[in-house]
Formats: structure tokens, C-alpha cells, sequence
């Protein structure tokens, strides 16, 4: 296990996610195991330390997981990281995640499965970003929106040309 962390820890991306736990874990081992899917540098959990790791798939003991008691906590941790906390909500006054300049080294924060982003996590995020929506249902859940974010910053940042690839997708992924 360690020979593996090792690994990915030399080719994880320079992005984090964040979520908020206040009421219910719903959605976050996915959230976890789509940061392990796209290597994200570490999943920072916000509120309630306790979460259902069914979700993650085993995914948490290859990825680094640290917890913040509160928003505040986190955007201490992140201004120390010289990272901006990028809010992705369906929120008035969001702008649209494809169209915007997603920095190199962020923190992708996502709210609590249902209520969204608190107040105090938009009044830390340096800009709250949508996923753009078609159909009829007005949001996507946490977990979904964390791997659609992920790819995007992926689809920008991270070099997928010249990659073999056989029955179970690339073998390897190419950060720069």
C-alpha cells in the first residue's frame, strides 16, 4: 500500500477538493474515490469528521483525506497553501465552469448533498462556478458534480496524447 500512495503522490495533480459534511455524509466517498480517479493532491472534508466510506470504494486508503471542524478552517488551510477555494454551486451570479480560468493549484469546494454551499463557504470562495444544466431537473448531486469539475480541470491541465491504452483505459497518466 505504501509503494502505491508513493506512487501517485509523485504524479497527483496540484488541485484539491473540499466538501461540506453538516447534516449527512451522502455523496462523498464518491467524492473521494473521483479525487483518487483524477489525482487529486488530497480531499479535505469540512463539519462532521465521521462520513460513509462504502462510497469511496477503498479509494480512501490510497488518497490523502483531511478534515477542517469548520469553512473558516479550510480557507486558513488554503491561503497557507496560496490556493484559491473555487466554489462549484448552481447559484445565482455563478459563472459558468467551461468558460472560466480555472487556476493551475486550486481547492474545488463542494457543498453539503442538498442545501448546496453554505453562506460562509461562498463568502470564502474566490468565485463560485456552475456546471451548465439542460434538461429539466435544476441540480446534479454532490457526487457527480465533483467528477464532472475533476475532468474538466483534468481535460485542461493534464497531457492525455501519446498514452497507451489497452482493455482498462491508459495506463498511465501524464501530468506535464
Amino acid at each position: 500500500m505504501d509503494a502505491i500512495i508513493a506512487d501517485l503522490d509523485s504524479r497527483r495533480m496540484p488541485f484539491h477538493v473540499a466538501v461540506e459534511n453538516w447534516q449527512h455524509d451522502l455523496n462523498i466517498g464518491t467524492v473521494v474515490r473521483n479525487a483518487n480517479a483524477f489525482l487529486a493532491e488530497a480531499v479535505h472534508i469540512v463539519g462532521l469528521r465521521r462520513w460513509n466510506r462504502r462510497g469511496a470504494m477503498v479509494t480512501d486508503r490510497y488518497q490523502h483525506v483531511l478534515h477542517h471542524d469548520t469553512v473558516d478552517d479550510l480557507a486558513a488551510w488554503a491561503e497557507a497553501a496560496q490556493l484559491p477555494l473555487i466554489g462549484i454551486d448552481l447559484l445565482p451570479g455563478s459563472e459558468p465552469l467551461p468558460a472560466w480560468p480555472l487556476p493551475r493549484r486550486c481547492v474545488l469546494l463542494f457543498g453539503q448533498e442538498g442545501p448546496g454551499l453554505s453562506q460562509a463557504a461562498r463568502e470564502r470562495c474566490s468565485v463560485v462556478l456552475h456546471i451548465p444544466q439542460f434538461g429539466s431537473t435544476r441540480s446534479i448531486n454532490a457526487g457527480v458534480a465533483s467528477g464532472i469539475a475533476m475532468y474538466e480541470y483534468c481535460r485542461r491541465y493534464a497531457s492525455f496524447t501519446g498514452l497507451p491504452v489497452g482493455p482498462n483505459g491508459p495506463s498511465e497518466l501524464k501530468t506535464e
